[in-house]
């Protein structure tokens, strides 16, 4: 297929998507061959410099498990919060059948700055839920506590530089999402240099 191919079914699909809290996902979740066509989305994004300043983890079954421990466990250890509190918390990465830690991994010495970087992140994110609703999955990007917590970063092996775009969830709708507040157009685009 050529590049740039106009897709009025895109538009559509952009304009109505919506996300599915990953608390209300049931199985399946996307299968191997689908998600290695929703990481490929992923990997097409915008990227100045072609530094690819993103990675992931995808997890699922036992290993969804092993991240709710380390959450639980940094809960504790940063949050000062009660043992039946974080044992809530484990739950956390086990909502829907499929999650994928996105990280954005910057380069600081190159001269792209970490900002650009890390908008493309943000695009890859994106594109992978797109993807996901493309191929009839739900999906729901989460960040929250634990995507800035020491612990949690160190546990899933982050360096330095890198840092958790989001806890994206994939899986399929129980039930159809409700619609959620939509900006105002008017309030948010101006036509025109500014005055």
């Amino acid at each position: 297929m050529p590049f740039n191919t106009p897709s009025a079914e895109t538009y559509e699909l952009l304009i109505n998507r919506r996300s599915v809290k990953a608390r209300d996902m049931v199985g399946p979740g996307p299968d191997k061959a689908d998600m290695e066509k929703i990481l490929a989305a992923a990997l097409r994004v915008p990227d100045h410099g072609k530094l690819f300043p993103w990675r992931y983890l995808v997890l699922e079954g036992a290993a969804r498990e092993k991240l709710g421990d380390l959450i639980a466990h940094a809960l504790v250890k940063e949050n000062e919060s009660s043992p039946k509190v974080a044992e809530k918390m484990k739950g956390y990465a086990t909502q829907g059948p499929v999650l994928v830690v996105a990280i954005s991994s910057t380069n600081p010495n190159s001269s792209i700055p970490v900002w650009e970087q890390e908008l493309s992140s943000g695009a890859a994110c994106q594109n992978m839920i797109i993807a996901a609703t493309a191929l009839g999955y739900a999906s729901c990007w989460l960040t929250g506590w634990a995507s800035y917590s020491p612990a949690v970063k160190g546990g899933l092996g982050l360096s330095e530089n890198e840092n958790i775009a989001g806890f994206i969830f994939f899986g399929t709708q129980a039930d159809e999402p409700s619609e959620r507040p939509r900006p105002d157009f008017d309030s948010h685009v101006t036509w025109g240099f500014p005055s």
